[in-house]
C-alpha cells in the first residue's frame, strides 16, 4: 500500500497512515490465514481485486457526510447508532475470521482515539460543511509529524516541515471563511478530530498494537455510550432509519472490512491515491445529494490540504521513507516490528 508487495512493503502498508482514515490491518489469526492461497478473496494475491476492495472501502467511507446530513438527529445519537450498529458488523467479521481482541494499554488508548475521533466527526458534520470536516480531518499526518517531534523527539525534515505550513495555512484559510460564514465551531472540531485521528494510528502501530481491536472496542464503547442519547430524538420514520442502519452497516462497519481485507493486496501508491478519493467523494455526494455547497475561500483551502497531504503521502511510499508514526527509536523499527 511493486508487483505484488513483499512481505515488508505489505505490513509497512497494512500498518502506516494511508489518506485520511484509519484503516484497521485484515486480521491474520484463524480463519483468514487458513484461506489463504485456496481460493479466497484475501488468498488470491491479486492486485486489482485488492485496489477494487480499497476503493469500494472509500466509497462507503464517502457516504457518511450525506447519511449525517439526512438525519435530523444531534451528532451524538447518530454517533452512539451508527457506532453500536458498525461495531455488530465488525463483531460478526471478527468472529467469521476467528481473531480474538487484543487488550492492551495502546489498544485502550486507540479506542479512546477512536471514540474521540468518530463523535467529533459527526458533530461537525452538523455544525460544518461536510467538505470542511473531512478535509480537516485530513489533516491528521501533520499532527503524526507534531507528536513524533514533541514524544519522540524525531525532528521533522525539511519536506515535513513544508507540508506543516502548507496544510496549517490551508487550515488558516477555513478558519477565516468560517468566521465570515459562522461555522468557525464545527471548523474546530472538526479539527480536533484529525488530531484525535493521528493519535489512533500512532496508537495502532509497534508492539502490542491491534489496530481492529482498537476499531472495535473504540465502536462498540461509543455505541454504548451514546446511543441512549437517541431515546431524546422523536422521529424514527423509515427516511430517518435508513441512513441510519447504512452508516453503521455501510460507512462504519463495511468500510472497514472491506479495506482491511483490500489492503493486503494493493501497493502503497495505488492505495495512497484511491483512500484519497474521499474528502473528494464526501462533499460531493452531499452537493448532489444534499445540495449543500462550499464557499470559495473554502474551496482554496480544501485543494491546499487535499493536495499537500495526498503529495506528501505519494512522495514517503515512492521514496522509501518511513511513515513517522511507525518509527521507533531513533526513526527505526525493529524486525518483529516489520513483521519480519
Amino acid at each position: 500500500m511493486a508487483c505484488c508487495l513483499s512481505t515488508d512493503s505489505a505490513k509497512r502498508a497494512e500498518s502506516c497512515y494511508n489518506g485520511a482514515s484509519f484503516f484497521p490491518r485484515a486480521p491474520e489469526r484463524g480463519g483468514l490465514r487458513k484461506r489463504r492461497g485456496t481460493g479466497g478473496v484475501t488468498g488470491m494475491g491479486n492486485r486489482n481485486r485488492g485496489a477494487l476492495f480499497v476503493f469500494l472501502a472509500s466509497v462507503c467511507f464517502s457516504t457518511g457526510g450525506l447519511f449525517i446530513k439526512l438525519i435530523p438527529w444531534s451528532g451524538l445519537a447518530i454517533n452512539g447508532a451508527r457506532n453500536l450498529i458498525g461495531s455488530a458488523v465488525i463483531g460478526v467479521y471478527l468472529l467469521a475470521v476467528r481473531h480474538r481482541i487484543v487488550f492492551s494499554r495502546k489498544v485502550l488508548i486507540g479506542a479512546l482515539a477512536m471514540i474521540g475521533v468518530t463523535t467529533l466527526f459527526a458533530l461537525a458534520n452538523k455544525m460544518t460543511t461536510a467538505a470542511n470536516t473531512i478535509v480537516l480531518q485530513f489533516t491528521a499526518p501533520v499532527f503524526v509529524i507534531l507528536f513524533m517531534a514533541f514524544f519522540y523527539h524525531q525532528k521533522p525534515g525539511r519536506t515535513e516541515l513544508i507540508v506543516c505550513f502548507l496544510v496549517l495555512l490551508g487550515v488558516l484559510l477555513f478558519f477565516v471563511d468560517g468566521i465570515q460564514v459562522g461555522n468557525l465551531a464545527g471548523n474546530i472540531l472538526a479539527v480536533l478530530s484529525g488530531v484525535c485521528y493521528a493519535g489512533v494510528f500512532m496508537m495502532n502501530t509497534g508492539k502490542k498494537a491491534d489496530a481492529i481491536s482498537s476499531c472495535f472496542l473504540g465502536q462498540l464503547a461509543a455505541g454504548l455510550i451514546l446511543t441512549p442519547l437517541c431515546l431524546r430524538e422523536t422521529d424514527f420514520s423509515l427516511p430517518v432509519l435508513v441512513p441510519v442502519f447504512a452508516l453503521g452497516v455501510i460507512q462504519v462497519g463495511g468500510a472497514y472490512i472491506l479495506f482491511s481485507i483490500g489492503i493486503r493486496n494493493t501497493p502503497p501508491v495505488t492505495a495512497s491515491l484511491i483512500a484519497g478519493m474521499e474528502p473528494i467523494l464526501n462533499p460531493l455526494l452531499v452537493a448532489l445529494f444534499y445540495g449543500e455547497q462550499i464557499t470559495p475561500l473554502s474551496m482554496i483551502g480544501c485543494v491546499m490540504v487535499f493536495c499537500t497531504v495526498l503529495a506528501y503521502n505519494v512522495w514517503l511510499d515512492t521514496s522509501g521513507r518511513r511513515r513517522p508514526p511507525c518509527a521507533g527509536r531513533r526513526g527505526r523499527r525493529t524486525s518483529r516490528e516489520n513483521g519480519t
